[in-house]
């Protein structure tokens, strides 16, 4: 994604609808250039690996569509008809942006490359196409830093180093925007690198290996993207270790004496549903006991995390959770 700051950072809850289009805009504006430069530069050089860098460029924008998308559906708030919120959904744009990106990104990759292993055609203007693969770099590398600073402020928030908070967080489409950027780096090295080795050797081989080189990372970013938004949609638990965390803040309560049940998932980006069974403090009659329970479950869901909160009554005979 060529522009991370307009997309994951712009594109939060609180930012108005006016600023959300305007960022999405500019976002897609310097996208559309960034790939028309390198369709004219594949046309111009007939660079097989530069075509799967510009390929690579339009299917990157037709997924930043859906994860745009994505971003907008997740920020909606609970209604009455989605009491959940609407982060799932989310979970089903980001997946048509990976299938794209696996679709078509691999397959034009590898099969154009294919074909180039035996081509015989010369190959020209390398300097324009090293020209708009530098322009490229230097914009993705810049998009790419900002992702990391991102990446590692909400890592500390968790305790957690960056790689670990990028292979946990529910937030795919961080998740998707670092591992496309980083994808991105690494296919403008590989054209480069293939382009200078067909110029100094004259084998269209090297040209080949690389367009296919920049497919395969494709394909196998995309697959992998695919199974994480797959996961999410069918529901993931929280980890055992933060799940034993929230119980443990849950027993810290003073209304709360007992914790017997207790069951939390991802519902959306950062958004988790928590559901427990819980012994409470002193005598109530039993709308004391509604009113209490109505109350902890408002200050649970005041957590930024937590989408929705429910809690129940333990019975005498249930045992307290470790």
């Amino acid at each position: 994604m060529r522009a991370f700051s307009r997309f994951h950072r712009k594109l939060g809850t609180g930012t108005q609808v006016a600023g959300r289009r305007l960022a999405v805009a500019k976002a897609f504006a310097g996208e559309t250039i960034i790939a028309v430069l390198k369709s004219l530069a594949a046309v111009i050089t007939g660079s097989s690996a530069m075509l799967a860098e510009a390929v690579h460029s339009w299917v990157s924008l037709i997924a930043d569509c859906f994860r745009a998308n994505a971003y907008l559906v997740a920020s909606r708030p609970a209604d009455e008809n989605h009491p959940l919120g609407y982060g799932r959904e989310s979970y089903v744009w980001a997946l048509f942006g990976a299938a794209g990106t696996f679709v078509f990104g691999a397959q034009v990759g590898v099969w154009h490359g294919l074909e180039q292993l035996h081509s015989k055609e010369p190959v020209f203007g390398f300097s324009f196409g090293y020209l708009v693969l530098a322009c490229a770099f230097g914009v993705q590398a810049h998009s790419f830093a900002q992702a990391v600073r991102f990446v590692r402020e909400k890592a500390i928030t968790r305790g957690l180093g960056m790689v670990g908070h990028l292979l946990t967080t529910s937030d795919t489409l961080l998740r998707a925007v670092v591992i496309e950027d980083l994808l991105a780096l690494m296919g403008l090295a590989i054209a480069g690198l293939s382009m200078a080795l067909h110029q100094f050797t004259g084998r269209a081989e090297f040209d080949g290996a690389g367009s296919i080189a920049i497919g395969t990372l494709m394909g196998i970013v995309g697959l992998y993207l695919i199974d994480m938004n797959r996961r999410f949609l069918a529901g993931v638990p929280l980890p055992p270790a933060l799940r034993t965390k929230v119980i443990a803040s849950f027993k810290q309560a003073p209304e709360i004496r007992r914790v017997t049940a207790f069951f939390a998932e991802y519902i959306g980006p950062e958004k988790i549903l928590i559901s427990a069974r819980v012994e409470l403090t002193g005598q109530h009659d039993q709308a004391e006991l509604a009113r209490l329970l109505r109350l902890l479950e408002h200050r649970i869901m005041e957590n930024p995390y937590v989408g929705r909160a429910v809690l129940s009554l333990s019975a005498p005979e249930e045992t307290d959770l470790d």
